[in-house]
């Protein structure tokens, strides 16, 4: 139990049920296949809820909320692939309480233009209802990241 709730931990790649008991959460070896640059961009966007709300940290190199399958890939992933090489969200815990889903993971990538690496803790918050990622979270040290980057 996390305060009062009644949570599930599951470790590497989860696909579980969400609160309606039919839904499958689809956050997952979905993440593996669409690492940018490297993986299946379609295969993140059948993932995504057409009014996707996907929100990059104040202070992380593409701050800000996109909407639409196509914006989160064209603004997130295309760019984190052009910028960085082997751009790896590392997933490692999974916390599910109904429709929330947070995953504990670690950024690895080496910077195109600096060449230095980047390996990070992050946190991302998922929103799953039917089955589709209708809202997106995350919470990195952006500084950790920002220091890999040119200036």
């Amino acid at each position: 139990m996390i305060g009062r709730k009644r949570v599930r931990v599951r470790g590497e790649g989860f696909r579980g049920r969400g609160r309606r008991g039919g839904e499958a959460v689809a956050v997952g070896p979905e993440r593996a296949r669409a690492r940018p640059g490297a993986g299946d961009l379609a295969a993140l966007r059948a993932t995504l809820a057409p009014d996707v709300e996907w929100t990059e940290m104040a202070g992380f190199p593409l701050a800000g909320t996109y909407r639409t399958p196509e914006g989160v890939t064209a603004h997130v992933m295309e760019r984190l692939g052009e910028e960085w090489d082997g751009w790896t969200a590392h997933d490692d815990t999974y916390v599910v309480d109904g429709e929330n889903v947070v995953v504990l993971a670690r950024y690895t990538a080496v910077n195109r233009a600096t060449g230095r690496p980047v390996d990070v803790r992050v946190a991302h918050h998922f929103v799953v209802r039917g089955g589709l990622i209708v809202r997106f979270e995350q919470f990195v040290d952006t500084a950790l990241v920002r220091a890999a980057m040119p200036g």
